[in-house]
């Protein structure tokens, strides 16, 4: 879908209010009506309705059913690179240790762990841990599975493991991870996205395609059934070393309409909802089949821009000028219906490397955006393309019509969520795109490191040697106190030369079934186990 925004049309503030109330009405009417996604595959119409479908089988099963707005990239763990596929992974899969609710590392593969020197860990694994498809897990899949991740770079999540430098089996449970510098935050890695384990002995005799084909972990559901943008079903593994599961059957379904998700919670099709309208509140706290959880997550919402030379946006002025033109508070309160934080960085409170002076700030001032334009050379407003998933629709639509008051020619373009993947996978975004970014490391160095150089090309193709510095300085640096100052250095760059405007830091809004009880995390993971019936 394109939509464009001129100035000629005139618009002014009454628009944003006019198309607020025009997105309210639309999220309260219900039904998958507005033709703006279409999904050929994806579940919540005719062809997956909550009147031949409920998340308990008429067999007595315990089956618990989620409704994502996006499907996973591939049961290929190293090589995704968004938060819902995560949200499926962990419960197929295991890492070395994990977070708990409150972000403190747990034991999980490894019973306990050390820290040899500036380079080494030792972790101590678990003996008594199977497969799902009966391998024994050892020292052995370790090293085959960090050693893949670090010296791939095809993967999506080599970037995060490239210092890697060798998995040493110590005996059969007992390994050493080496780096190649000293890892401020290596445990941080290993209870995250990339960092799960795969069967090596499954994966060198069939193969990768083999194993996508029928994917193999260690967590506490098995792969039964993927029909790639509809759902994925997970059984119960019955050998699970944490214990019996407490699901039968565990199913992702792929819902990308907002008003469609929730339909199908409110007629018992699904048990939980993310990405709940704001507009859709009242409707399910005032059901008696469900209610509404709210949750800060690290979801921080921000508009890229492409800084080399021959994009509109190379401009310092029209970079400005974009983040001068937007209100942030305005978009939190007309389509989040205040469940944001306006933000002018995306390392937020309780995050390593955070900046209090960026958060909760904005920088709203329209005739300045107006005026910049015209400094910049734009009598007429220059032309940029605007790109977001339909996730973020509204959101776009708000923000694009606040450009276009700046006096941007607006050309708004609306992806649905595997197109919107695909293109960001290729870097294939023109002046503008809207992301939403969360942070699994808990570190200023997951969200910033994609102003380094080597990042940046094809994406905003930032450069800025000072950043580069701090950056790959603080990539190895032990001294807590002196990492910290530099990240916070760093987010003053950026927020200065604007390859990026960050709009709000997100709350999660679920919608919850009332047989189910949940409490939404804040790194948004759907772990299984710690969602129960009432």
């Amino acid at each position: 879908m394109q939509r464009t925004w001129t100035s000629t049309r005139g618009l002014a503030k009454g628009l944003i209010v006019l198309l607020a109330a025009m997105l309210i009405l639309a999220g309260c009417s219900g039904g998958n009506k507005g033709g703006n996604t279409t999904d050929p595959g994806t579940a919540g119409t005719n062809n997956s309705g909550a009147g031949t479908e409920t998340p308990a089988a008429e067999s007595g099963e315990k089956v618990l059913t989620i409704a994502n707005p996006t499907d996973i990239e591939s049961f290929d763990v190293h090589n995704n690179n968004n938060t819902f596929s995560e949200a499926v992974m962990v419960n197929v899969f295991d890492y070395l240790l994990k977070n708990d609710s409150s972000q403190n590392k747990q034991p999980s593969l490894a019973t306990s762990w050390e820290q040899v020197n500036d380079t080494t860990w030792r972790f101590k694994l678990r003996d008594d841990v199977k497969f799902h498809n009966g391998d024994p897990f050892t020292s052995a899949d370790v090293k085959f599975s960090l050693e893949r991740v670090a010296k791939d770079s095809g993967l999506k999540q080599h970037t995060y493991y490239k210092d890697l430098k060798e998995v040493n089996i110590v005996d059969e449970h007992t390994v050493d991870i080496v780096t190649n510098n000293p890892d401020p935050i290596m445990l941080n890695r290993l209870s995250r996205m990339g960092a799960d384990i795969l069967p090596s002995k499954y994966i060198e005799e069939n193969g990768m395609e083999a194993f996508l084909k029928a994917p193999v972990g260690t967590g506490p559901y098995k792969y039964s059934n993927w029909a790639k943008d509809d759902r994925i079903e997970l059984v119960k593994y019955d050998d699970y070393f944490g214990g019996e599961p407490k699901w039968d059957k565990v199913v992702f379904r792929m819902i990308p309409e907002a008003s469609t998700r929730v339909s199908e919670l409110l007629t018992g099709g699904v048990d939980i909802v993310s990405n709940v309208p704001a507009t859709d509140i009242e409707r399910i706290d005032a059901s008696d089949k469900a209610s509404v959880e709210q949750a800060t997550i690290q979801r921080v919402l921000h508009v890229l821009m492409r800084t080399a030379e021959g994009s509109v946006t190379a401009d310092p002025k029209v970079r400005e000028a974009v983040e001068l033109a937007i209100d942030k508070q305005a978009i939190i309160d007309s389509i989040a219906g205040g469940a944001g934080i306006p933000t002018r960085t995306s390392v937020t409170p309780g995050n390593f490397g955070a900046d209090p002076s960026l958060y909760d700030q904005q920088l709203y001032d329209l005739d300045r955006a107006k005026a910049l334009l015209k400094e910049a050379g734009y009598e007429s407003g220059p032309k940029i393309t605007f790109t977001a998933g339909s996730n973020y629709k509204e959101v776009a639509e708000v923000t694009a019509a606040m450009l276009t008051q700046a006096g941007f020619e607006v050309n708004l373009e609306i992806l649905e969520p595997s197109k919107f993947s695909e293109t960001y996978n290729a870097k294939g975004f023109k002046e503008l795109f809207l992301l939403g970014v969360g942070n699994s490391l808990f570190d200023a160095s997951n969200n910033y490191n994609r102003f380094l150089k080597e990042n940046g090309k094809g994406e905003t193709d930032y450069d800025n040697a000072e950043v580069e510095e701090l950056l790959q300085s603080a990539a190895s640096n032990m001294d807590p106190a002196d990492r910290e100052k530099q990240f916070q250095q760093v987010q003053q760059h950026i927020a200065n030369d604007r390859p990026t405007i960050y709009l709000y830091q997100m709350k999660g809004i679920y919608g919850v079934s009332d047989r189910i009880a949940y409490a939404p995390r804040l790194d948004e993971m759907f772990f299984a186990e710690e969602i129960t019936l009432k």
